[in-house]
């Protein structure tokens, strides 16, 4: 009978356990695992008043080891089931889980040992704690720099950009092996602040407006270590960049700002400042740069470093050549310097009391007259050229309604702000499917549908938030119309064509009279004929993408976001 009562007692604990912690519970609690002992405030145990010893229950998430009981006797084998004894949580007697990572460029695999730890019944940790800001010593960064696992992760996102080589010719793939031979050297030379970076190459691309835009590609080694220190430096500086500013940021994007050009103009702010800085990323002052960036790095090895970097200089048709100001743009490095420096046009910005939004160099400060954008266009400029040395491009900066005006591949219209791309962008993108589908262009149809969906879908992409059906609907039968004239073109021969035809269903009288017609392709791609053999469900067999389709997926996975 007193055995009974105590089995009663023990599966009324049992259950009171099971209400306290029923919402964190991934699977019901097994009797095995319902340990007799644990350990109480002074240490010891503690007894029910039945005599019976009650258990503490670890709580297991899906994501942890199974749980590995042990037996627990009273001298004479028997005895309830329970864990370590040794601990007064019940945990998993199996040993740590080892996470082996990929190969890293430093030699080796990186093993990351981690103790998988049942959280405590009152409070529950993450197994990892991010770094963060307050945890770094702005005296001695150079050691978190070059440290193994900042490192690593600076190796990954290196090579998950991939890029092209630079002036030593290096590519991803053969780095890590000669990279391996040199890391402890010269990890040894930026402890020692004494490392000399090495030039970028320089590269220039056309830009809309018939000029060019010069980057700098480093070396991958270059890249890794500016990569390292950017990691370090994004928690120092990142959480007091202002709500605004939205380029080059984590977790930030284009879209971020263009959502919020569009709040402030249905806010009723219908004019604004579209300020242009001519050659940002070649103009910056050095000095100016690092003297901001000094208010919150103290380490004068990093100080100098970056120093380095600025002034690294840049290889041109093989010959070295010194950059006494700006920043390169290529490197990783330099979206954040940027940030820094423009940070301190943001903070006046706010203190003035004025809607704006940020992107890199890319900027709109609005105002609700045009009176007012005058001298907000007056007085910024002003700080721009006194304050940051900074040269402003006043033959594209101006003073303009919001209704038309452009921003990040954008453009805004009506007094709700209404988003469209811009035309710009538009003839941009017709522009690169020509060059896709230019009908003699010498490779296949494949090929091209390829091409032509990778730039789809980016475009799309980027584009999404414009909420135009129509819009995308007009784009697609403008392609599909490049595309059957490149079908028709590439047939070349009447006879061919009749044969073509004939084979994808048009009936004969049609397919002998089209394929004999002299017409051009263009032309002969919107007839009767061509439409019903390359139909819309044979070009989309053929792989040919469509951009309503693509918007329609990206539209319904934000919905549901």
């Amino acid at each position: 009978m007193r055995c009974l009562v105590q089995t009663a007692r023990l599966r009324a604990c049992t259950a009171k356990v099971h209400v306290l912690i029923r919402g964190d519970l991934q699977r019901p609690v097994e009797a095995w695992e319902i340990g007799v002992s644990r350990a109480s405030p002074k240490g010891g145990t503690t007894r029910g008043n039945s005599g019976v010893v009650l258990a503490e229950v670890s709580i297991r998430r899906s994501t942890d080891l199974p749980l590995c009981p042990i037996q627990l006797g009273n001298g004479n084998g028997k005895g309830l089931t329970s864990f370590n004894k040794e601990h007064p949580i019940m945990t998993s007697n199996r040993p740590k889980h080892i996470e082996p990572s990929s190969t890293d460029p430093t030699g080796g695999d990186t093993v990351k040992a981690r103790a998988l730890e049942t959280p405590r019944l009152e409070q529950s940790e993450p197994a990892i704690m991010k770094p963060t800001a307050l945890s770094i010593d702005p005296e001695k960064l150079m050691e978190q720099i070059v440290d193994q696992a900042n490192i690593d992760l600076a190796w990954k996102n290196v090579r998950a950009n991939r890029g092209a080589p630079g002036p030593d010719g290096i590519n991803i793939a053969a780095f890590p092996k000669v990279f391996r031979s040199l890391w402890p050297n010269l990890r040894q030379q930026l402890l020692d602040g004494t490392y000399k970076p090495s030039p970028a190459r320089r590269k220039s691309i056309p830009k809309e407006d018939g000029s060019e835009r010069h980057l700098g590609i480093p070396n991958i080694q270059e890249r890794l270590i500016q990569q390292a220190i950017m990691q370090i430096l994004t928690p120092i500086f990142d959480p007091g960049f202002s709500e605004s500013s939205f380029g080059f940021r984590p977790k930030r994007s284009a879209h971020g700002a263009i959502k919020q050009v569009q709040q402030h103009i249905g806010d009723g702010y219908r004019h604004c400042v579209d300020m242009d800085l001519a050659k940002f990323f070649d103009k910056v002052q050095h000095d100016v740069l690092l003297a901001r960036v000094s208010r919150k790095v103290h380490d004068k090895r990093l100080l100098g470093l970056i120093g380095r970097y600025l002034r690294a200089g840049i290889m041109v048709d093989g010959l070295a050549q010194s950059t006494e100001e700006g920043t390169m743009q290529g490197g990783p490095l330099s979206p954040i310097l940027a940030n820094v420096l423009l940070d301190d046009l943001d903070k006046e910005l706010e203190k003035r009391g004025l809607r704006f939004v940020r992107y890199a160099d890319d900027f709109l400060v609005f105002t609700k007259s045009e009176e007012a954008s005058k001298r907000v266009y007056e007085s910024i400029g002003n700080y721009l050229t006194r304050k940051l040395k900074l040269v402003v491009n006043h033959q594209k900066s101006r003073t303009c309604s919001t209704d038309g005006v452009e921003f990040l591949g954008f453009i805004f219209r009506g007094y709700g702000g209404q988003i469209r791309v811009s035309p710009k962008k538009i003839k941009k993108f017709k522009d690169r499917v020509r060059e896709i589908t230019r009908r003699n262009r010498g490779v296949s149809m494949q090929t091209r549908l390829v091409e032509l969906r990778r730039y789809i879908q980016g475009w799309v992409g980027y584009f999404r938030l414009v909420p135009l059906k129509s819009f995308y609907e007009d784009l697609d039968k403008w392609i599909r119309r490049r595309v059957r004239a490149c079908f028709w073109r590439h047939w070349r021969r009447p006879r061919t064509r009749v044969r073509n035809l004939l084979q994808l269903g048009v009936p004969k009288r049609e397919a002998l009279t089209h394929g004999s017609s002299s017409k051009g392709p263009w032309v002969m791609s919107s007839s009767k004929a061509v439409h019903m053999a390359l139909s819309l469900d044979y070009l989309k067999q053929l792989g040919l993408a469509s951009l309503l389709e693509i918007w329609t997926k990206l539209a319904s996975k934000r919905r549901i976001a």
